[in-house]
């Protein structure tokens, strides 16, 4: 079964919720409709904090994202079942180092064996996914190409793994000199053609390359999970709310593509609180 045919007959952990697929009329915007149905977590690391856990349950949030591997495994496993705040995931924390474009095969090799740990660790946790951050265009002998063709190669080689434990392998759309158009994202996801990768859209990330809407209608339901960010021409990244990325327009095109599951604040607005606030208002949480 490829990724097309999965998505179609078949539902993964949290997406599971449905979600109305008409668009929402701008008098409508600020109902909380998202509700219940998307939700809030923080980039969290891979080491127990009570404090912090239970202060981000206190505020609402629904879970945390780890980073793996070299996780505190069975702290963090009992930690978050007994604050009652799950790690949904974890961000792959060796791919800019060990990347799986690199030109040297002992190099990605590594990088490999690394994602592989962090797929058992995600598993472990009780995640469901692992960001990664597939290679980065460096020169000649890291160039777009070669991103595309060595990473590839190297998912491809995980993925028995990641289905075997359920865990998806999430592409993130960084600043890395790779497919800076939404329209080769979206080739790239499906020449890999499964249901175990798909995209880990980062909103504000790629705000400087078309608005981020437009990302999202192009990429449609390969979007599994979004980093909630904001940029602008004049700032560069920004407290939420106060870049250019068109919020509204935002959450009509994640409504559009029935979009339910976990979105991660990755960045600063000046404290939880302020996070957690800004999270409900612009995503009608």
């Amino acid at each position: 079964m490829n990724r097309r045919e999965f998505c179609r007959n078949s539902t993964l952990s949290t997406a599971a919720v449905g979600l109305a697929t008409t668009t929402l009329p701008a008098n409508e915007a600020r109902k909380r409709l998202n509700k219940g149905r998307v939700y809030k977590s923080v980039k969290y690391g891979g080491r127990v904090n009570m404090d912090r856990l239970r202060k981000l349950k206190d505020l609402g949030f629904d879970g945390v994202e780890g980073s793996a591997p070299g996780m505190d495994i069975g702290g963090l496993r009992k930690a978050c079942d007994e604050v009652g705040l799950p790690m949904h995931g974890v961000v792959y924390n060796k791919h800019w180092k060990m990347r799986l474009s690199s030109p040297n095969p002992e190099t990605r090799e590594i990088g490999r064996k690394g994602l592989e740990d962090a797929i058992r660790e995600s598993k472990a946790v009780g995640g469901s996914s692992v960001l990664l951050v597939p290679g980065k265009v460096t020169g000649n002998k890291e160039t777009h190409d070669h991103v595309w063709e060595r990473s590839i190669t190297e998912i491809r080689k995980v993925l028995p793994l990641a289905s075997h434990l359920g865990i998806q392998v999430l592409i993130e759309t960084v600043w890395n000199g790779f497919c800076y158009k939404p329209e080769q994202f979206r080739d790239y996801l499906d020449e890999i053609d499964s249901p175990w990768v798909g995209a880990y859209y980062d909103i504000g990330n790629m705000q400087k390359f078309a608005p981020s809407h437009e990302w999202i209608r192009i990429l449609g339901s390969r979007c599994v999970k979004f980093d909630i960010k904001d940029w602008g021409v004049k700032g560069g990244f920004c407290k939420l709310g106060q870049g250019d990325v068109d919020w509204e327009l935002v959450r009509r095109e994640m409504a559009n593509i029935d979009f339910s599951g976990w979105v991660t604040r990755e960045g600063s607005d000046g404290g939880d609180e302020n996070t957690a606030k800004l999270m409900d208002d612009l995503l009608d949480l």
